[in-house]
């Protein structure tokens, strides 16, 4: 029910977004990019250690327009680092992905595959540059799932793909999750092969990581994606997904053990998601009693409107239902 509630009327108390979250380092890293200061983007990724933190800080290289418009400088200046070439290759998918546009294939105009493909190709390419050159990182690896899932390379490679990078760091999030997108239904995997997947990683990965939250992007990949409206209200309502949604919450956001690493609010929103959606509201509550004013846009980008409104829209239907 939550996807009708306030549709007619702008909430209060709208948040502006910050895709930073007060990160003081994350946004001199954003200046820096802006600026095209590579030297200054290097010496702040080259002294990251642990490979979660660098996945969390690639990924605002991934999402800055422009990159591809001076990474070649660097990848000049500095030719036997790895860090060029992770960043451009990694950049370049999100950038390929730009290029294509979010409609389906049917409505996908011959022009903009050949500029998704041939930026995938140039992607595939820095990214087994930056391989070569950091033989132990498992950030390019990652990457390298989501490159491949857009040039169709299959369940397969994306698989082997996925367990060099866990090889490298056996709970990589950015890994993880870039497979459990390969195994959606979209992507020629299935429901039961992403469901499965996320609930064996929820089962054994350490709360403190997060990864159950992919019990939830999973089920709500389904809802929105696979099933009819019926269909998919009956789905995201019956009492073994709820139930789901509530296993995965005690086995990372709940438990003891959860600790706020970079990042987290991405694990928060999912579950304030999931909980407002499916009218739990105490669960819902507490989920936005931490998050405060701190909305990623997926996944309330679900929805038809502003993610920041959407977001508003629950928190206040939450706070007038809960105990």
């Amino acid at each position: 029910m939550g996807r009708f509630f306030g549709r007619r009327h702008k909430p209060a108390d709208i948040p502006t977004h910050d895709p930073t979250f007060g990160d003081p380092k994350a946004a001199q890293l954003v200046s820096d990019l802006q600026s095209r200061d590579w030297r200054a983007v290097h010496n702040f990724l080259n002294v990251i250690q642990d490979p979660d933190d660098l996945q969390y800080y690639l990924d605002f290289c991934v999402e800055q327009l422009g990159v591809q418009a001076w990474i070649e400088d660097w990848i000049e200046a500095e030719p036997q680092s790895y860090l060029p070439f992770l960043v451009g290759g990694a950049h370049a998918v999100e950038w390929a992905w730009l290029g294509r546009g979010a409609a389906l294939a049917k409505h996908t105009l011959p022009a903009q595959f050949q500029i998704f493909e041939r930026r995938l190709r140039k992607a595939h390419e820095l990214l087994e540059h930056a391989i070569a050159r950091n033989p132990d990182d498992p950030t390019a690896w990652a990457a390298l799932i989501k490159c491949g899932m857009g040039m169709s390379l299959g369940l397969e490679e994306a698989t082997a793909r996925f367990r060099e990078a866990v090889a490298r760091h056996r709970w990589h999030y950015g890994a993880h999750m870039s497979l459990l997108h390969q195994f959606l239904r979209k992507w020629g995997g299935s429901h039961e092969l992403a469901s499965s997947f996320a609930l064996d990683t929820a089962a054994n990965a350490p709360a403190s990581s997060g990864l159950a939250s992919m019990v939830v992007t999973a089920s709500l990949e389904h809802w929105r994606m696979d099933l009819d409206e019926a269909e998919s209200e009956k789905y995201l309502n019956s009492d073994e997904t709820v139930a789901g949604f509530h296993t995965a919450a005690d086995q990372s956001v709940r438990h003891l053990s959860y600790r706020r690493r970079l990042g987290w609010q991405r694990d928060f929103n999912m579950f304030a998601f999931a909980f407002w959606e499916t009218d739990q509201w105490d669960a819902a509550g507490a989920m936005f009693d931490a998050l405060g004013d701190q909305f990623t846009r997926t996944p309330w980008n679900f929805l038809v409107g502003e993610s920041a409104e959407w977001f508003a829209r629950a928190r206040a239907e939450v706070a007038k239902h809960r105990s």
